[in-house]
């Protein structure tokens, strides 16, 4: 029996820095496959050739390049099988969806939306956070105390031809940082606590990746309560999601609150936690 080609796609500038790709590559290897991690942008290679294809640290598409990208999948789609499928990368790669979970009742972190020529309505909050709705990491991301730096972020992100969000900044992060929740192939496998990322002040980064102080977590009932719920909103199967990550804020009344689910592209934190880059690689090569 051929062992089955994987290709996980990277992208060129940040290929050596997934820190996922040794214990996913090593994973696969352990079981039977022939894994290969390369650039979704090379147009030398022939995806076909590949059994399976996987997204992983494909960090420049939203550089203006989303379209791109989404266009990119539904060919590789077309030729052998893609996760996450194109029509998740769709929804999931333009975080207006957090507004589709919001209506559907689920605890989400505020969000106002602005795209070019439209106004923005600031939350009423001592500092709010500024992001496009297109981005990865924390590039064109900053916290703001000034309402007028914060409305400044926005209108330049609108005269780039993009849509701003803006969110209050929860405060709880900075003591408890974040909960993010893994899950592959639909089930719980582990999670992390991120530290807080935005310093205050109204600085943003430029880089398509950033060291994070990751360490490992055990969720409380209450957050693995609503990421179930979370991942049972999306309108897609679980079958259909090879990963996914829940990421969780502490709200004001010290609820679990939805920052972002990651579909795309998100670091999994594999080496976190014993057995998990075995169940991705096992998940991969299912069917």
């Amino acid at each position: 029996m051929t062992a089955p080609r994987v290709a996980v796609a990277t992208a060129a500038d940040v290929r050596e820095r997934d820190e996922d790709w040794i214990p996913f590559r090593d994973a696969l290897v352990a079981a039977g496959a022939r894994p290969a991690l390369v650039a979704w942008d090379d147009p030398g290679v022939d995806w076909g050739a590949f059994d399976r294809v996987v997204i992983r640290s494909t960090w420049d598409y939203y550089l203006g390049r989303r379209d791109e990208f989404l266009a990119w999948a539904a060919g590789v789609a077309a030729r052998t099988r893609l996760a996450n499928p194109p029509a998740v990368l769709r929804w999931n790669t333009d975080k207006r969806y957090l507004a589709e979970l919001a209506a559907a009742g689920l605890p989400v972190v505020p969000t106002a939306f602005a795209g070019p020529g439209e106004e923005v309505v600031l939350p009423d909050a001592d500092e709010v956070v500024v992001k496009p709705t297109v981005s990865a990491g924390s590039r064109d991301t900053a916290r703001h105390r000034d309402r007028d730096a914060a409305r400044d972020h926005v209108r330049r992100l609108q005269a780039a031809g993009r849509t701003a969000m803006v969110q209050p900044y929860l405060p709880a992060v900075d003591d408890a940082g974040e909960s993010a929740l893994v899950f592959l192939a639909g089930r719980y496998s582990h999670a992390v606590r991120k530290g807080p990322l935005l310093a205050p002040g109204g600085a943003s980064s430029d880089a398509l990746w950033a060291e994070e102080d990751i360490r490992p977590r055990d969720p409380a009932p209450a957050e693995l309560a609503v990421a179930e719920q979370v991942l049972d909103a999306v309108p897609f199967r679980r079958a259909d999601l090879l990963y996914a990550r829940v990421d969780l804020l502490p709200g004001p009344d010290g609820a679990p609150t939805l920052l972002e689910l990651e579909l795309t592209e998100p670091s999994l934190f594999l080496a976190t936690a014993s057995g998990a880059a075995d169940r991705l690689a096992a998940a991969t090569l299912a069917g």
